[in-house]
């Protein structure tokens, strides 16, 4: 959850963001310190006060925490002993699998509740019609018909920006869309784009995937000039592809988790390209090689 959290805070905190003002009601006019001190050294996620100084307690949750309410609660009483202020506490979910926490501390000593809000219950039209594309790129977590319309009006609008900004726009919705498990769709439809926007724009994607690239395509034209009919040029085309995606993926990994596994080449030989594709782009979402090959 953390590359999630990073780019969800750093989309939500942006002055031109409408969406925390749809979940909350009100307007942020200055986020304050999110480091709670005192015994654990609590960090919540966002903190923000209101210009008439009320304070508003978000936190991203992208997995069913069945202690959230208890979290809340000990935020709830960090906050308070540090602001001298009772903050108002939203939890947005922005997980793929059905909401099951509650919003209410079980023991009824304790009455104490806080708002739960389900992204994906919330109407994407306005984010995606809205002209800050903080909003655009948040929206592919909200509720649409079809997604993949709402992807190709997303990037769209990426493709309007200047080079810098639309590199950081098209990072920041291929971290999100992990989420939504997009982000084979978003390739898809940023390789129709008329501005370039593809995967090797990416920051852990970017570096290496034009080297898996070439070395498909040149184990491809090495086997097919090898083999010297259709057949074999076809052949040996899919088998350097595959060649490109082992490789590719191999290096992924190696970049996000660090050294390989003793075998892990061997055991990803015996799978096929499209389940190796499908594989480097699960690295958006896993936290370690177990979890990769345990998707």
């Amino acid at each position: 959850m953390h590359d999630y959290d990073t780019a969800l805070k750093t989309l939500l905190k942006s002055p031109g963001c409408t969406l925390l003002r749809q979940i909350s009601g009100v307007e942020i006019t200055a986020w304050l310190n999110v480091e709670l001190p005192r015994v654990q050294n609590l960090r919540v996620d966002l903190l923000g006060a209101t210009r008439d100084g009320n304070l508003v307690h978000i936190e991203l949750q992208g997995t069913n925490d069945l202690d959230m309410a208890l979290r809340m609660a000990e935020y709830y009483i960090h906050i308070y002993r540090l602001h001298r202020r009772a903050p108002r506490q939203i939890v947005l979910y922005v997980g793929n699998a059905p909401l099951k926490m509650s919003n209410v501390f079980p023991e009824p000593e304790f009455p104490f509740s806080y708002s739960l809000v389900d992204i994906r219950e919330l109407d994407g039209a306005p984010l995606l019609a809205s002209p800050h594309i903080e909003d655009n790129l948040l929206a592919i977590l909200a509720r649409f018909q079809n997604e993949r319309i709402a992807v190709r009006q997303i990037l769209a609008r990426i493709g309007e920006l200047n080079e810098p900004e639309r590199r950081l726009a098209f990072n920041q919705i291929l971290i999100i869309s992990g989420l939504r498990k997009l982000a084979l769709t978003i390739e898809e439809e940023a390789h129709k784009m008329p501005v370039t926007i593809d995967l090797r724009e990416h920051d852990l994607f970017g570096p290496v995937m034009e080297q898996g690239i070439q070395i498909g395509k040149q184990e491809g034209r090495l086997e097919g000039k090898l083999e010297g009919k259709l057949e074999g040029k076809l052949e040996g085309k899919l088998e350097g592809r595959k060649e490109g995606a082992l490789t590719l993926l191999l290096r992924l990994i190696e970049k996000r988790f660090g050294d390989l596994p003793t075998g892990l080449e061997g055991r990803l030989k015996s799978l096929t390209e499209a389940e190796l594709d499908a594989l480097s782009l699960r690295l958006l979402d896993a936290k370690s090689i177990e979890d990769l090959l345990g998707s």
